[in-house]
Parts: C-alpha cells; structure tokens; sequence
C-alpha cells in the first residue's frame, strides 16, 4: 500500500516552482541551481553538526543580478541567506529550507588600490588572503588575518566582524573597513561609512559590521592598508602551569606593552599542532604564550626585551626568540593550523568562541578541563590571549547522537561560564545558531526587542537570514525551563528565568 504523500514536501515543491520561475526571468540558467545533488554542497558551512539543503542556490555575477534577486525574493516573501566561502564555524550561512541561498563567490575582483591613500576597494567575494597579497608590491597589506585568511572572504569577514592573531593591535574588521556598498532586503542600493575618516549621520557602519548578514547583502568593501613592517620577531614562551601563563598574559598588557600578537594555546592544542606542522613547540610544557613584536629594528629589539623580561618574572620556564623571519613563520604555523590539526585527531570537533577578561584565562581553563570529566569530551584550546577571546575545539563524533547532545551542552557550559566570569558568548564567529540559546543567558527579553527593532528598521519582512542571530522570546522561554529542570543554573550571577 502506497503511503499517502507528504504535504511538507508538497509544499516545498511547489514553493521552488515559484521561485524558481521567478528567478529564471532575472538569471541565467547556469546562475540558477535548485536539484538535489546540486544545492546538498551548500547545506552548512563550517559548522557541520548542523545541515539544511536550501530551496534554490542562485550564483549572480552582476551587482545588477544580485539586485534582481533580491527584488524577485521580497515580493514572494521568501528568505535569503547570503553565503561567502562557507568557512564560518557558527551556522551563521546555513541554509533556510524554504529561502534561498544567495552565494557571492563570484564577486572576486580587487577593483581598486590606491598605495598612496592606503586604500582598496574589493568586492565581497575576495578571499582575505587576497587583499594582502594584492597590496604587497607596494609595501602593504591588510591587517585583521583569521586563521581561514586563505580561505575566508572579506564579506564573511565584514559579517562576523572577523580579529586574527594580530588583532590586539590592529584591530578587528571593524577597525580596518572605511565602507560597504550593497543592498537592502527590498533590493535598494545601501551604503555604508565613507572614503573620509568620518560620514554624516549615524554610524551605521559599525552597527553593519558584524550584523551577520541579517541586516544588508554586502557587495563592495573599501579597506584600510597599512605598511608591511620593517621587521618582525616573536618570541615563544613556555610555562609548566596554566595559571602562570594566564598571569603572564595579564603582566604583558599591564606592562604597557601591546604586542602585534600575544596568542595561548595549551598542552593538548600544543601536542595536536606540532605532530601535524613540526613547528619547533615545547611539548613539556602545559601552556604556551607566543608573542610577537612588529616595527623598526630598534623598537622590536627593545619591545623583545621588555617582554622577554615580563614573562621570565611571570615564571616562564625556557624562552625562544625567532632568529629569522622563516622561524618566525614557522612558530606561527602551529597557531595558524590548530583547527586542521585538531581535525586529525577526532572526526568532528565543534569550535567555541566566547570572551573573557584576560585575568580569568587560568580560571577558564580550569573549568574547561573539569567540563572534559562531566561531559566525557576531549578539548583542545587555542586563545586569542591579548583580548580574552577563547577558541576551544571540543573533540566529538557527530555519527554518535549522545556525543553530539553532549558536545552541544559542553560549548553551552563554556559560553555561559564566560558569560559569569564577566565575559560574553562571542567574539568574532558570530552567533548563527549555534548560540541562540545562549544569547537567552547574556541577553535580557528587553534587550533581545531592540535588536529585532533594528533589524526591522533595515529588514521590516525579516527576510535576510532569518531565525539566527537574535533568540526569540519564546525560545528564551524554554531554554531557561529546560536550565532549571537540568539543574544547569548553577553561577549566581546568571540570570534567572
């Protein structure tokens, strides 16, 4: 006996006809993808616990078609995700079931540099990378340099608001993007900041920045150069304590010294990287901090010793400083590679990200390991140090549905210990999905309203992207019950549902 059809599927088949129809008359058809085995590869992006096979995948080439799209979409009131490389470790371009995912990987072009002002103009599909190696005939190049520069594009970027290693003292993508051109849910030409120091009206280039794709489609980014330094070193340090190293991190800073780089990672990351990149890492030690000093010859002498100085009084155990800029890389390319490094010894792994203040970075680890004994789970840990931002790399096999429900309560724990130790749930890797419940813990209902009052000033459908990002008050709701029933509500100083 035939079982009777499946009206979801019913309906999703007659929704892609829609939209399908609808878009056919703005794109060309190798622009247009909506079969099975073609929109599967865009399913999730870097979080991979989680997949949506999208609606339609469409692939514009034109600022004009993006425009088209965009237009065709918010007369059918249908979703639109927009999607850049797909390195993003939060869901942030994980597909809607009935919207459609707008991928921008065409927009690859350097349109303009300008050597003199210090500035390029890129559209938003140029991998980070990219930038960089466009500026570097002529002295320069672009700071903010996420782990996934290689891969990562500068729209991506823009989204989640993307640091680096070198963030403490260039900044973020916030600090180093002049503007963003690009479009509103509705298909209106938007923009964003200016090519000056400052724009008339309200900032809303930061409140862009970092929006996650909920508030505009961006196809155009100019951005900041600065002059590639004269000279570079770094130093590793090792420490046999982690408290000692997290100290060390707090004394760097209070020293008045504000390292280009100042990143930890502890034993486990230690011993997962140096077995894949042979970078020269101490494998005794239980923590290590690698510092690095940017400038003229004289001031990095002088900054090297300094910190040197600091670290030894901090209670390093042995001290290396990078004799040659091949060293100097090398030391970097165990921290440039943990997360491909943390994937050769488990099958999955979920990547955390939250803040901290830097002198609670001891204390978070500690926590860390006991969580490893409570939830059964390995975890490796990798820091931005000099700005409390945390990466831990919770080690699990998604194939096993109690390692992934363990997995999931793991990172909880860790955002909402951040969260108590005066911290917050993320840093550069956005929300997405991954942290909606835990944005119910840091963020009141009140708060939670003026958000989605901003996205509907921009997005009044709420079509861009929608259901991530900002949890909804009934999802707050249960959560805080299902944190009570557990027992999870364990820190006084969190909120109480």
């Amino acid at each position: 006996m035939n079982a009777p059809p499946d009206p979801q599927l019913a309906e999703r088949a007659d929704r892609q006809a829609q939209v399908v129809r609808a878009l056919e008359a703005v794109l060309p058809a190798h622009a247009l993808l909506w079969q099975r085995e073609d929109t599967t590869p865009y399913e999730c992006d870097g979080l991979t616990a989680y997949r949506q096979r999208p609606l339609v995948v469409v692939l514009p080439e034109t600022e004009a078609q993006v425009q088209a799209v965009l237009r065709a979409c918010h007369a059918l009131d249908v979703p639109v995700v927009a999607r850049g490389a797909g390195t993003g470790l939060s869901g942030g371009a994980m597909p809607h079931a009935l919207g459609v995912t707008l991928s921008l990987a065409k927009f690859n072009r350097v349109v303009k540099l300008d050597a003199v002002a210090r500035t390029a103009v890129v559209q938003c599909g140029v991998r980070n990378l990219a930038i960089s190696e466009a500026a570097a005939p002529h002295g320069l190049y672009y700071a903010p340099d996420p782990s996934s520069q290689i891969a990562c594009t500068i729209g991506g970027n823009i989204a989640e608001n993307s640091g680096g290693v070198h963030c403490l003292k260039y900044g973020l993508t916030l600090h180093n993007v002049m503007k963003v051109r690009g479009f509103t849910a509705a298909g209106e030409p938007v923009e964003f900041g200016s090519a000056a120091l400052d724009c008339a009206g309200l900032d809303l280039l930061s409140v862009v920045i970092g929006s996650e794709g909920m508030l505009a489609v961006a196809v155009e980014v100019t951005v900041k150069l600065v002059p590639k330094p004269m000279l570079a070193r770094c130093i590793m340090a090792s420490f046999d304590d982690v408290r000692k190293a997290g100290d060390a991190v707090a004394a760097v800073i209070a020293a008045g010294i504000i390292p280009a780089g100042l990143e930890m990672m502890d034993k486990p990351m230690t011993a997962a990287v140096e077995d894949f990149v042979h970078a020269g890492y101490d494998l005794s030690a239980e923590a290590i901090l690698l510092c690095e000093s940017d400038g003229t010859p004289e001031e990095v002498e002088e900054e090297i010793g300094r910190m040197s100085e600091v670290l030894r009084a901090a209670g390093a155990t042995a001290i290396a400083v990078s004799r040659d800029e091949a060293e100097r890389l090398r030391f970097w390319s165990g921290r440039k590679n943990a997360f491909p490094a943390s994937g050769r010894m488990s099958p999955d792994y979920m990547c955390m990200d939250s803040t901290i203040p830097r002198k609670r970075l001891a204390d978070i680890l500690l926590a860390i390991q006991e969580m490893e004994k409570k939830y059964k789970l390995r975890c490796a840990n990798v820091f931005h140090a000099g700005d409390g931002n945390l990466h831990p790399l919770i080690l699990f096999d998604a194939n096993d549905p109690d390692q992934l429900h363990r997995c999931e309560l793991f990172g909880a724990d860790i955002l909402e210990t951040s969260v108590a130790m005066g911290g917050t749930v993320t840093g550069e890797h956005g929300v997405g999905v991954e942290k909606l419940n835990s944005m119910c813990v840091q963020f009141s209902a009140a708060e939670c309203e003026q958000m989605f009052a901003l996205k509907r000033a921009f997005d009044p459908k709420g079509l861009l992207n929608p259901g991530k990002v900002i949890p909804t008050l009934n999802r707050c709701a249960e959560y805080g019950k299902m944190l009570v029933r557990g027992g999870r509500i364990s820190h006084p100083d969190l909120p109480r549902f």
